[in-house]
């Protein structure tokens, strides 16, 4: 029976159906966004500029209105215009006489300054009045510059995935593509899974997505063979994730610091930073990858990080141009031709936007300086101390941004620079490695270099003074202070009671310690093997203590059978047997043989007698009692001539122990010899 319904192909195939629509990005691309890597094209980079940073700082301080035109004056010139004051055509290039005139209700607000003999900065309203005694001071700015940063770093994931580089006071990059790349897989997961046969460089799907909410994100134009209408790649979704991590960055140091700033969001930092100066202020601007010649060819090059010094001005001079899409026309060949061939290359890559410098977590500063030029001069040793205790606190206060008391980094040598007249000269010193930094040792250390160039010779009048600090170091990783190895208050206690308690068991139940040994080999084995009589030589005598205790108070039998009627032991065939048991009581023999209790463990030992020491032993150790006896042998050659002589000369120890004596030739008497085995030799005695 067939079925009701009509059979339907489970993968129609209609002919008017295009192929399945890929990705010009490769799954490649895609793990090396998860890695930051400054090769990936899908790379998010982000630069955020706070906006007229020290008037702002200056307005929040003073708490005047956002609207309120303000300018930071730093003595004759002013250094900072906020926005509202722009309006009326302030410039920094303007005097402040001029600026009055332009904004009549225009607030001057100097900057905080040093005075001579202060410890701290301040804010001095006569500082104008008062330069040759005031030396400026940015450390208030600093210290907001320290706020921002920690705000931006709260904000986003912890390290690694965060990539924070502080590029200057006011200015910060950050590498997003980390970030970006676990949200972009939470949203789309189908670049979760492996690439399609484990090739990395088959090319993704496309996105899903036809249209992109930038918000109120200011989009670059894009480049003139590329429209709207075509559908967003994989880079836009990572611009757009980017744009929506740095809005959340700003917004946090809105409002929880009252600061704005504008951001610019690219593939890399060059492209970042000049976006983020290209809507102002507090906006950000997105240089989508499509976009980026046309974004890049409306600037000057000299605009551009790197070429805005000596070499732009190279540039222009040798090519007599200045805009960027301009510079584009010359050939690659040219570049290199005019520029050399490194330079020329870097030129040809940057001004096409290509940027593949890393986002740096630390910028490395090589050294610190503070400096004041005196008009009038100063003349004296006790003027130039007050000056140099204001440039140990600027320092120092520098340096404890840079890690100081954290030991993450620090400098290694003071210099002071002296100007007197058209002569400079310089002094240089160490700082103790073990030492720890501060304001007084800074200080300490520019006296005495200030010392020893008023010793070389003529100082006075003084025109200029710098103290700098230079040759950085990477502190210790993983080191704590002697702080972290202690406890305190209840904690402590805790401690000490159960030490205490742990203690105690320990001692309760600890064996009883064994006697170290003071003796060699020899002496030890001895040890084991000795007797209860002793030899005559007054040496083995006074050295008992390293061949082993003898018992004196047992004088050796005259005979065998004496022996055995001590020891109570009958005479059996050709050896000896133990009677009786009525021996079990006894202790140690101190022979080193066994014991006597062991021996009558038995009720049948066979016996021999030993003609060195005339006892009888148990025929089972007579192997181990004659290697007593030759390791004994050894033991008195090792004592020396003296040991020598007195056995040779026979005589009777105080014991009363017989000693064999030499014969005529001075060798030990036959019963005595024994034979020398392959590989020894025989002593020579006496």
């Amino acid at each position: 029976m067939s079925s009701s319904q009509p059979f339907i192909p489970s993968s129609p195939i209609s002919p008017s159906a295009g192929p399945l629509r890929k990705s010009r990005f490769t799954y490649k691309h895609l793990s090396q966004l998860a890695l930051s890597s400054n090769t990936s094209p899908l790379r998010v980079i982000a630069h955020v500029d706070l906006d007229a940073f020290y008037a702002q700082c200056e307005g929040i301080r003073l708490g005047i209105a956002e609207d309120q035109p303000l300018a930071v004056q730093q003595w004759q010139g002013l250094i900072a215009i906020n926005y509202p004051a722009r309006k009326f055509g302030l410039t920094r290039f303007i005097t402040i006489s001029e600026a009055k005139k332009l904004c009549p209700n225009l607030i001057m607000q100097h900057v905080a300054t040093w005075k001579e003999g202060d410890a701290k900065w301040a804010y001095h309203q006569d500082a104008l009045a008062h330069i040759a005694t005031h030396k400026v001071s940015l450390d208030p700015y600093r210290l907001e510059s320290r706020r921002i940063l920690a705000c931006v770093k709260d904000v986003l994931p912890p390290p690694p995935v965060q990539r924070v580089e502080k590029a200057s006071v006011d200015e910060v990059f950050l590498d997003l593509s980390a970030q970006v790349h676990s949200i972009l897989l939470a949203r789309y997961p189908e670049l979760s899974g492996p690439a399609p046969y484990d090739d990395p460089t088959e090319c993704l799907p496309r996105p899903p997505t036809t249209a992109l909410d930038w918000n109120t994100d200011a989009l670059i134009d894009l480049d003139n063979n590329e429209t709207e209408d075509d559908d967003p790649d994989w880079d836009d979704i990572t611009m757009l994730i980017g744009s929506e991590i740095v809005r959340s960055v700003r917004a946090a140091i809105r409002e929880r610091l009252k600061y704005t700033c504008s951001a610019g969001i690219a593939r890399n930092k060059m492209i970042a930073k000049l976006g983020s100066g290209h809507k102002k202020p507090n906006q950000q601007t997105i240089v989508r990858n499509r976009a980026v010649q046309q974004f890049l060819g409306g600037f000057k090059f000299t605009k551009i990080r790197s070429l805005g010094g000596k070499l732009g001005e190279d540039i222009v001079s040798k090519f007599g141009m200045e805009q960027v899409s301009e510079l584009l026309e010359a050939p690659l060949g040219q570049l290199k031709s005019k520029l050399g061939d490194d330079t020329g290359s870097w030129v040809y890559e940057i001004i096409r936007g290509e940027d593949t410098s890393e986002v740096n977590s630390r910028t490395q500063i090589k050294s610190m300086l503070s400096a004041k030029s005196f008009r009038p001069t100063i003349n004296s040793y006790d003027q130039a101390a007050k000056w140099l205790r204001i440039f140990a606190a600027d320092i120092f206060s520098r340096l404890v941004e840079e890690g100081v008391l954290e030991n993450k980094r620090r400098p290694k040598t003071v210099n002071l620079h002296h100007r007197q007249g058209g002569q400079m000269r310089s002094r240089q010193a160490p700082i103790p490695s073990g030492r720890a930094i501060d304001e007084n040792v800074l200080f300490e250390m520019a006296k005495n270099l200030l010392g020893q160039i008023i010793v070389d010779g003529r100082a006075w009048p003084c025109a200029n003074l710098q103290l700098s600090v230079g040759g950085f170091e990477e502190g210790p990783t993983g080191n704590r202070g002697i702080g972290g190895f202690l406890v305190r208050g209840d904690e402590a206690k805790a401690v000490k009671r159960n030490t205490d308690e742990h203690l105690s068991d320990s001692l309760n139940s600890r064996p009883e310690k064994r006697p170290k040994s003071e003796h060699g080999a020899i002496q030890r084995f001895l040890s084991r093997q000795r007797t209860s009589h002793e030899e005559s030589d007054e040496d083995v005598s006074s050295t008992r203590s390293d061949i082993g205790r003898f018992n004196a108070s047992s004088s050796p039998p005259n005979s065998v059978n004496d022996w055995q009627q001590s020891e109570g032991y009958s005479s059996r065939g050709s050896g000896h047997s133990i009677a009786n048991g009525d021996f079990a009581s006894l202790g140690d023999s101190g022979n080193g043989s066994p014991t006597n209790s062991s021996i009558l463990a038995s009720n049948d030992v066979e016996l021999y007698f030993c003609l060195e020491c005339g006892r009888s032993r148990p025929t089972g150790s007579k192997e181990e009692h004659q290697d007593w006896h030759f390791a004994k042998s050894l033991a008195a050659a090792e004592k020396g001539n003296s040991s020598q002589q007195a056995t040779s000369m026979g005589r009777a120890s105080p014991k009363g122990l017989i000693v064999p004596k030499r014969t005529s030739t001075n060798k030990v008497a036959p019963h005595t010899q024994k034979k020398v085995e392959k590989g020894q030799s025989r002593l020579a005695f006496g």
